[in-house]
């Protein structure tokens, strides 16, 4: 392990791991205590040697941040809500390759959850995701790239120390709002989505100090609005962005997946479908806004008829929230794409709960009734 990991101000630890509670459980400890991501003893009797380590509180996880500072070390900084997946990874991954260090963050942010949205069952899974993160940081280590350094897991407690987070409008607390960016599309249909989303994320850049920060172009409208509280605010880090990780059908990978069921997932590729349509448009030469989206609408009506169609027993019923065509730094929707900045398709569906749930059939986490907001987007190159 790299000796400008072990500061004097970070004590020592013996070869033989700390045990791992869940970051929700767990009982407050020292200022300055770690904890080593692995308990597993294959690794630790390997030539593979772990390095992350899990932070819990702020003070300790600043002086870890101001060692490898002092050493020059470069921090990649990959913030997450856990439930992780190959999306998750791949910037992991990309965080590796231009950074010596990679910090992931794990938390469940309340105050980008509406009062009504699925934040009591939003998927929470400690363990797998520290078994994921052992084996991509094996995987780096065995490349001589960066490696996973520090994992982030706070309380609400400590992100929101003064006030409980409140989801309310207009809330009471301490929120950065980007307007009118937040108020758009999925701000729309979520009115403090961007409002958390921004204010969390403040806080973790503030906390972890990154020179880069790390997300996916799956939440495209989140990318835009981080890109703006960057430079609003004099940020000094530069924001990467990821493409989105599929499954090979296209369907873009997300947490909330895990709550489909194979009668929800087989219909929910209908959005990416949709958007390809649109894009075929584009690539065709149309510029106009009714001759890009008519084919997606039109794909969408078709899919939603055929399920009404079907019997309850079979169908998986959706609502289209909106498909989009926008500009690609403000969000706001165009009448037609200026070819020199291309544009951003996007959209979002709402996978309704499942009719008449069969014995013995794939439903999902949540038995399929929970509902299931799907988005996803295809940039629109600009044509030179």
């Amino acid at each position: 392990m790299p000796g400008s990991l072990w500061s004097s101000a970070i004590p020592r630890i013996s070869r033989s791991f700390w045990r791992l509670t869940s970051p929700v459980s767990i009982q407050p400890f020292p200022t300055h205590a770690f904890r080593c991501i692995t308990t597993t003893a294959a690794l630790c009797s390997s030539s593979f040697a772990p390095q992350a380590k899990i932070f819990h509180h702020v003070p300790p996880l600043r002086e870890f941040r101001r060692d490898l500072l002092l050493n020059k070390r470069t921090v990649g900084l990959v913030p997450t809500m856990g439930a992780l997946h190959e999306g998750h990874l791949s910037l992991v991954r990309q965080a590796a390759t231009e950074n010596t260090d990679v910090f992931v963050s794990i938390y469940v942010n309340p105050t980008q959850f509406g009062l009504n949205e699925d934040l009591e069952s939003y998927p929470k899974t400690w363990e797998s995701d520290l078994k994921m993160l052992e084996s991509i940081d094996r995987e780096l280590a065995s490349t001589g790239q960066g490696r996973i350094s520090a994992v982030f897991a706070p309380s609400t407690k400590i992100m929101y120390p003064t006030l409980p987070p409140d989801s309310s409008i207009p809330g009471v607390g301490s929120f950065i709002e980007m307007r009118p960016l937040s108020q758009l599309l999925e701000g729309a249909s979520r009115p403090v989505f961007f409002r958390g989303v921004a204010t969390v994320c403040m806080k973790l850049f503030n906390i972890c100090g990154p020179e880069r920060v790390y997300f996916g172009q799956k939440d495209i409208q989140q990318t835009v609005v981080i890109k703006r509280l960057v430079k609003d605010f004099h940020l000094n880090m530069e924001v990467r962005i990821g493409p989105t990780q599929r499954e090979e059908d296209g369907l873009a990978l997300s947490s909330r997946n895990v709550y489909l069921g194979s009668r929800r997932r087989n219909v929910g590729i209908v959005l990416n479908q949709s958007l390809r349509k649109a894009e075929e448009q584009y690539k065709s030469g149309n510029r106009k806004r009714a001759d890009i989206l008519w084919p997606a609408n039109a794909h969408a009506d078709k899919v939603l008829l055929e399920q009404d169609e079907l019997d309850p027993t079979k169908r998986a019923r959706f609502e289209v929230d909106y498909l989009s065509l926008a500009d690609p730094e403000t969000m706001e929707e165009l009448d037609v794409v200026d070819e020199t900045r291309g544009a951003i398709l996007s959209g979002a569906v709402k996978m309704l709960p499942v009719e008449s749930p069969q014995e013995g059939e794939e439903l999902g986490v949540g038995g399929g009734q929970i509902p299931v907001r799907l988005i996803d987007n295809i940039v629109l190159d600009p044509i030179a």
